[in-house]
């Protein structure tokens, strides 16, 4: 029994840290222009299912015969809000945004459900997202209207695709299909946006790695682990993820959380980054501390 809490207990690790790792991927390609936040997702989308394709045909499973249309409809809605509200939201607002509409979600449909959490599971619900909100009050400001709609649905598709992963039998070849059928969504996404994409090979390379690793192998793991947990345990874990995030980010600039609010990405200072196509007024500098969230 022990060996199978220890199981969940690093696999939800690992889902965190993919997580965390989506949020540095993401950032760093729209912060350093190499690539449009539609392009972005919609290849992310693509190079999950690709990836996910073929290591389901290495293990001899079709992954067109799992999945299905509402939480692959979930996946894509939360791929392409997330990226688009990052483009001009504060980080400390959009993890509060965030993870308050994943948690929202997930616990609102579980009590829904029928399920009921004990006075101690409340508890750690208000602490875990009182923290966070310390955490981040510092950095707080009033976000754009915009950008704050398109992060809370980013929390709702996300909640909405992790309550449909606890109904999974199969881990590997649910979350294939969802991604496979994800595409025609991201095909439209490009479509509608085609006259304001901007692509560079760096750019692509950063949604490429998101899409296929991160988000791909990273979802296989997560969706394993959360038929083991409960609405509201899932829901709360991934409060986690903005703090391994900043840990990440602060990591790779080589500062303290605290430290370097003058940073636009790891290892590189505002005052010595070339112009290009306007980026610095498309994306204000905030501390690097939290402008790394899934």
């Amino acid at each position: 029994m022990q060996s199978k809490y220890f199981s969940v207990f690093l696999l939800t690790l690992l889902s965190m840290l993919a997580f965390a790792a989506n949020s540095l991927l993401c950032r760093v390609a729209l912060k350093s222009d190499a690539i449009d936040p539609a392009s972005f997702a919609a290849i992310r989308l693509m190079s999950g299912a690709a990836m996910l394709v073929v290591v389901m045909r290495l293990r001899g499973v079709s992954p067109t015969t799992s999945g299905g249309w509402v939480p692959a409809f979930w996946l894509a809605a939360y791929a392409a809000a997330f990226s688009f509200a990052y483009v001009s939201l504060p980080a400390g607002v959009g993890a509060l945004l965030l993870f308050g509409s994943v948690q929202a979600t997930m616990v609102g449909t579980s009590l829904w459900r029928g399920e009921r959490l004990s006075a101690r599971q409340w508890l750690g619900l208000v602490v875990a997202m009182g923290g966070l909100v310390a955490l981040l009050l510092p950095g707080l400001s009033a976000p754009p209207l915009g950008s704050a709609v398109l992060m809370m649905a980013a929390g709702v598709g996300w909640g909405a695709y992790s309550l449909h992963g606890k109904k999974s039998l199969n881990a590997g070849a649910t979350t294939a299909g969802n991604f496979l059928r994800s595409v025609p969504f991201a095909v439209l996404l490009v479509v509608v946006c085609v006259t304001q994409l901007s692509v560079s090979s760096t750019g692509v390379a950063y949604a490429v790695c998101s899409g296929a690793i991160t988000s791909g192998l990273g979802y296989i793991v997560w969706y394993t682990v959360l038929p083991h947990l409960r609405s509201s345990a899932a829901a709360t874990v991934q409060l986690s993820v903005p703090l391994l995030a900043a840990i990440g980010g602060n990591t790779s600039a080589g500062g303290s959380l605290d430290a370097a609010p003058e940073l636009d990405w790891p290892g590189h200072s505002r005052r010595h980054r070339a112009s290009g196509r306007g980026a610095e007024a498309a994306y204000p500098s905030v501390n690097v501390g939290w402008h790394w969230v899934l």
